[in-house]
């Protein structure tokens, strides 16, 4: 068996949690750290010099990027192999400060980002995107529950509030060889609890997140599963309004994508001008129905299942029980 693979994020990857001294800061560094992510500085602008968790707090961003870049210790900092800096920042902030702490991170040189908070003004999350390709960083969210990547126990990550605590997590979500995308954070933890309860293990577990405009979507974390040598399998839970599904249609019926997919999508019953849970899922016009997001999947030769539960049976399907961790 060749070892678990996984996207975005793992054990090795040095994580910043932005916020760190708020509630919900505070909380889920904890339920970060017991998971196995390598949570190695915190930042809250006028908290410096403070400690959560065993986690130092910085007042910057370029200062824990300093701290860590010069550490030469394993663990907190001081902490990690030196020079590495930060790889990750998990940003629990208001959504009206999101912009701020997401620009300062990019800023401060971070590549990647969570954005966790919903309600994120469009226009601020239009400027974040734009920082971001001018500095070659990527985000996930906003609105998003965050990114996991279940193990083996040792190379083991979460960002974000996925998976609750630590047990659970690890019981519920298996490592092995699906990934996992979904526009829905509760239907991301459904998918792969079902999944896992059927006997299939998982290399990541994405939300993209629930907003109109976003960082990665659908397509570009296909393309990352794509080129993970591990992942052997693809699992979607769409929704109607936007074109991600579509976009990720194209992909595949080019070529670029051609690892088995296996998709539901959401909001079957929805009419034009429906709202399906969330600011992105909005059938506008002939945009984004439902079954436009089928045809053009099955087309594509993705196989797309009618209900939810048929998720799990579909998968093992295509993938071959040869491929099942049980």
């Amino acid at each position: 068996m060749s070892p678990v693979m996984a996207i975005l994020v793992d054990a090795s990857k040095r994580v910043l949690v932005q916020g760190i001294t708020g509630r919900e800061g505070r909380a889920r560094t904890r339920l970060m750290r017991e998971f196995g992510t390598n949570i190695v500085a915190g930042c809250t602008p006028g908290k410096g010099g403070e400690n959560v968790e065993g986690v130092p707090v910085f007042n910057t961003v370029a200062e824990a990027m300093d701290a860590s870049s010069r550490s030469p210790h394993p663990g907190p900092l001081p902490g990690g192999e030196g020079g590495n800096g930060i790889d990750i920042s998990v940003i629990f902030v208001p959504a009206a400060l999101v912009q701020g702490a997401a620009i300062e991170a990019i800023e401060a040189g971070v590549k990647l980002l969570l954005l966790v908070p919903d309600r994120v003004p469009i226009w601020d999350t239009m400027r974040i995107v734009a920082a971001a390709r001018e500095h070659g960083a990527q985000f996930v969210g906003p609105n998003t529950l965050g990114v996991l990547s279940p193990g083996p126990q040792g190379k083991s990550a979460v960002i974000g509030m996925i998976g609750g605590r630590a047990a659970s997590a690890r019981e519920w979500f298996p490592p092995g060889h699906v990934g996992i995308i979904s526009r829905s954070g509760g239907m991301t933890s459904s998918c792969g609890y079902y999944l896992g309860r059927k006997g299939i293990g998982l290399s990541t577990l994405v939300h993209v997140g629930g907003d109109s405009v976003l960082g990665l979507r659908i397509p570009e974390v296909a393309l990352l599963f794509e080129n993970d040598p591990d992942t052997h399998a693809i699992v979607v839970f769409g929704e109607i309004g936007g074109s991600q599904e579509e976009q990720l249609a194209e992909l595949i019926a080019d070529g670029r994508v051609t690892k088995p997919v296996v998709a539901y999508i959401g909001g079957a019953a929805a009419k034009e001008g429906t709202r399906f849970s969330h600011a992105g899922a909005i059938i506008e016009g002939n945009r984004g129905t439902h079954a436009g997001k089928v045809k053009a999947l099955r087309d594509a030769g993705a196989t797309v299942v009618s209900g939810f539960g048929d998720l799990p049976q579909a998968t093992l399907d295509v993938l071959g029980t040869h491929l099942v961790n049980r």
